[in-house]
C-alpha cells in the first residue's frame, strides 16, 4: 500500500481529500508543516494521522531546514511526497533524499507559475484556467537563492481544465480550481502512482494507463449552455440545455425549429425527442414512432411514411396524445395532415416539404424540428454516400448517466438480430412473416424501458408493456393495451418480443391467452426448458437471440 507524506503550510485541503478517497489504496501516513499553527495539523490529528512540525529558524539556511524535514520523515516509511500549499521552494537537499515528490499548481502550466496564478488568469481575461500536477524539481541555486525560472517547472503529470466566469474574482476562482480541478487531478496522479502506472525518468513522465481509446482513462467534456429551459422534469426543478458543438450526428439539440412563434422546447421535450429520433434511425424503410415519456407508444414501418405513421398511432392513440412524433423520411403533406389530427408536442424529421410545413404550422404550438440527414441515409431514404470526416462520433456511440459522485458510460445498444442470429428452440418453426416481425419488434423493443414486452404484427406494434418490475405483468399489460387501446388490430396471431429471458412459463401462458403465436426472447434462464415446453404446448414458435436488451433509463 502506497504511503504518502503530505507537506502543507496552511489548510491542506487536497491532502485531506486524498485521505478520504485513498486513491489506488494510497494512505496519508504523515502530515508535516513548516508552521505550528497550520490548520491542517489539527485536521490531520482528528483523523488519526501523525503530524510533524519543522519550522525554520531565523539563522537556518534553506538546505539545513530541508535536512531537518528529511530527518523528521525518516521514521515514516513513505513512498510518495505530496505538497499542498507548502510555501517552500525545495532544493536537492530534500529532493535527493525523499521519494518522488509531487505538487499541484493552480494554473495550466507553463502559464502563470508563482503564487498569484488566479490574479494572473483574471488579468489575462482568459475563459479557461485549471490546475497542473507536476514533479517537483530543484529550483535553488548553490548560494541558496531561488531560481525563479525553475519554480513550478518540473515534468507535468496531469492537468485539469476549469472554466473562468465573467463575475469571477480571485477568491471564487480559487475555490472552483480547488474543487473542480485539484480534487480531480491530484487523486488521479496518486492513483496512477499507486497502481504502478506512473514512471518518472530523465526523459520526463510516462503514464501507462493514461491511454485513449473508446473508454479512455480520462474524460474531458466541453459543452456550452445553449439555452435556459423553463424548468426541468417538474416545475420546481431548474434546468438548462448544453450543446456539443463538435457533434456531427443528426440530433435534436442543434435541430432547426421551423414553426416560428411556437413555445420553446422543454426539458421533457428534448429528452423524448431524442428518444424518438433514436428509434426511427433503426430502420431503412419509411418509419414512424410516437414517444411518450421516452417510451414508444407505437412504431411502424410501411411502404409510405403516412402509412407508417398511421400504423404507429393506431397502436395506442390515447397514450400518444401530447406525445413526440419522429419520422425517418422527409415529412410530406399527407403525413403532416395525420400528425395534426390530434395534439402532439413535437415532430422530428430529417426534412419537410413546403406543403407539409404549411400544414404543420397551422398547429401554433407544435414544435417542428429538422435534424438533417440521418447518418448515411438521406431525407428521401436514398444512400447519401458520405460519412462524417472523422468517422463515427462518440456522441452517437456512447450513452452517459450522471450519478452523484461520477458518471456511468456505456456503448449505445445498437445490436439487432439478423435471421441468422435467431435460434429456433421450439418444435414449430416461425413462418417467414413471423421472422420478419421478430426482427422488427426487437429494434423497437430495445427503445422501451425494462421490463419490456412488445406485441407486433407485420412491421407495426400492437401493444406494449413497459417499465414493469415483473415480466409477466409486462406481458399482461401489453395484452391489455392491445385489446383495449389498439385501433383496428389486436394480439391475435401477434409476435411477442421480450427484452430479457422469461424466468418462468407464466409469461408464455399469459401471451398464449392473449392470442400470441410466436415469441422472440434472449433465452438463458435456468427454466428455459420449461418455457420452451409451454410454448410447444400452445403450438408457438420461439426463437432465442442470445442477447438481452435492457434499458433502465
Amino acid at each position: 500500500m502506497t504511503q504518502i507524506a503530505g507537506l502543507a503550510s496552511n489548510r491542506g485541503r487536497n491532502l485531506l481529500h486524498v485521505d478520504e478517497l485513498e486513491p489506488g489504496g494510497a494512505e496519508v501516513a504523515v502530515v508535516l508543516s513548516n508552521h505550528a499553527d497550520a490548520p491542517v495539523l489539527d485536521a490531520a490529528a482528528e483523523r488519526g494521522i501523525p503530524t510533524e512540525v519543522v519550522e525554520r529558524s531565523g539563522d537556518e539556511s534553506r538546505r539545513e531546514h530541508e535536512q531537518r524535514v528529511v530527518d523528521a520523515l525518516a521514521e515514516y516509511d513513505v513512498d510518495l511526497v505530496c505538497l499542498d500549499g507548502y510555501m517552500r521552494v525545495l532544493s536537492e537537499a530534500f529532493l535527493d533524499a525523499a521519494p518522488l515528490t509531487l505538487n499541484v499548481h493552480p494554473s495550466l502550466l507553463p502559464a502563470f507559475p508563482g503564487t498569484d496564478a488566479h490574479e494572473q488568469v483574471l488579468d489575462a481575461g482568459l475563459s479557461v484556467t485549471g490546475c497542473t500536477v507536476h514533479v517537483v524539481t530543484n529550483a535553488v541555486a548553490e548560494d541558496g537563492s531561488v531560481r525563479e525560472g525553475d519554480v513550478d517547472a518540473g515534468p507535468v503529470v496531469t492537468q485539469e481544465p476549469v472554466p473562468v466566469y465573467g463575475d469571477d474574482d480571485a477568491a471564487s476562482l480559487k475555490e472552483r480550481v480547488l474543487y473542480d480541478g485539484e480534487f480531480k487531478a491530484y487523486p488521479r496522479s496518486i492513483r496512477w502512482f499507486a497502481n504502478g502506472d506512473l514512471a518518472v525518468d530523465e526523459d520526463g513522465v510516462t503514464v501507462d494507463s493514461d491511454v485513449g481509446g473508446d473508454l479512455p482513462a480520462r474524460r474531458l467534456a466541453g459543452e456550452s449552455r445553449a439555452s435556459d429551459l423553463r424548468y426541468g422534469e417538474n416545475p420546481h426543478q431548474d434546468a438548462a440545455l448544453y450543446a456539443d458543438d463538435a457533434c456531427e450526428d443528426a440530433n435534436v439539440v442543434h435541430a432547426d425549429q421551423l414553426n416560428e412563434g411556437a413555445k420553446a422546447l422543454s426539458y421533457n421535450n428534448y429528452n423524448d425527442a431524442d428518444a424518438a429520433l433514436g428509434l426511427v434511425r433503426e430502420f431503412e424503410d419509411p418509419a414512424a414512432a410516437v414517444i411518450k415519456h421516452t417510451n414508444p407508444a407505437g412504431a411502424a414501418t410501411a411502404d409510405s411514411l403516412a402509412d407508417a405513421y398511421a400504423d404507429a398511432l393506431a397502436t395506442d392513440a390515447k397514450s400518444a396524445f401530447g406525445g413526440i412524433v419522429a419520422l425517418n423520411r422527409t415529412c410530406d403533406a399527407a403525413t403532416a395532415e395525420l400528425v395534426t389530427e390530434s395534439f402532439k408536442e413535437v415532430v422530428v424529421a430529417p426534412g419537410y416539404t413546403d406543403d407539409a410545413l404549411a400544414v404543420l404550422r397551422e398547429s401554433k404550438n407544435l414544435r417542428v424540428l429538422d435534424v438533417g440527414p440521418l447518418g448515411n441515409v438521406d431525407a428521401d431514404g436514398a444512400d447519401a454516400g458520405h460519412e462524417s470526416p472523422r468517422g463515427e462520433s462518440s456522441a452517437e456511440r456512447f450513452r452517459e448517466k450522471d450519478l452523484v459522485g461520477g458518471t456511468l458510460v456505456q456503448e449505445r445498444d445498437r445490436w439487432a438480430p439478423t435471421r441468422e442470429d435467431l435460434e429456433v428452440v421450439t418444435e414449430r418453426d416461425p413462418t417467414e412473416d413471423e421472422l420478419e416481425t421478430m426482427l422488427f419488434a426487437w429494434r423497437v423493443l430495445k427503445h422501451a424501458k425494462s421490463n419490456a414486452i412488445l406485441f407486433a404484427d407485420g412491421t407495426e406494434t400492437v401493444g406494449l408493456g413497459v417499465g414493469q418490475v415483473s415480466r409477466v405483468d409486462a406481458v399482461e399489460l401489453a395484452a391489455k393495451k392491445a385489446d383495449r387501446d389498439a385501433n383496428g388490430k389486436n394480439a391475435d396471431g401477434a409476435v411477442m418480443a421480450s427484452d430479457a429471458f422469461f424466468p418462468f412459463p407464466d409469461g408464455i401462458e399469459a401471451a398464449a391467452d392473449a392470442g400470441v403465436e410466436a415469441v422472440v426472447q434472449p433465452g438463458g434462464s435456468v427454466n428455459d426448458d420449461d418455457v420452451i415446453e409451454a410454448a410447444d404446448d400452445h403450438g408457438m414458435a420461439m426463437a432465442f437471440t442470445d442477447h438481452r436488451a435492457f434499458r433502465h433509463d
